[in-house]
């Protein structure tokens, strides 16, 4: 069950009763990961569900915090639907780059296809925060580029931080 609150004509905020924001399990892993998540194909909020799930079985990481899921429209390709976003905190014992290769996993699990930049997609999972780390490379970039100037992100990220 949801609890859908309207900032705007634009976006749209769904608080999710069954997970719990903030877990007070200790954990063993090293690192501190925020991950965006998004998508905008077929039943979104259940994905996000069954994402979070997956995530509290897998051994590799301990999901510590969800955020509410923000509805808002896309940007880039614009001719597709809404997205709806969130934001997790892991812990993780992985390397950014194993922990990039692991996020592409669950992406494909998830039956993520790649067809163009900012294609509609099933799930979308993209590192915001590795602890205090700055990697730019070609294929992994942190902190995520532009994090800062998206409504996508901010929102999320305020609700786990206030």
């Amino acid at each position: 069950m949801y609890i859908k609150r309207k900032l705007n004509d634009g976006l749209t905020t769904f608080k999710n009763l069954r997970y719990v924001k903030k877990s007070g399990v200790k954990t063993f892993h090293r690192f501190l990961a925020t991950v965006g998540v998004g998508g905008n194909v077929g039943d979104v909020k259940r994905r996000f569900e069954h994402l979070f799930a997956v995530l509290k079985r897998d051994k590799r990481v301990e999901l510590l915090y969800t955020s509410l899921i923000l509805k808002n429209p896309p940007f880039g390709f614009i001719n597709q639907d809404d997205f709806f976003n969130s934001i997790i905190v892991l812990k993780t014992s992985m390397q950014p780059k194993l922990f990039l290769d692991y996020l592409m996993r669950l992406e494909k699990k998830f039956a993520r296809k790649r067809s163009f930049a900012n294609a509609p997609r099933t799930l979308d999972l993209d590192i915001i925060f590795f602890d205090d780390r700055v990697i730019k490379t070609q294929k992994l970039y942190i902190p995520h580029p532009k994090w800062f100037e998206r409504e996508s992100v901010l929102i999320p990220l305020m609700d786990i931080y206030r």
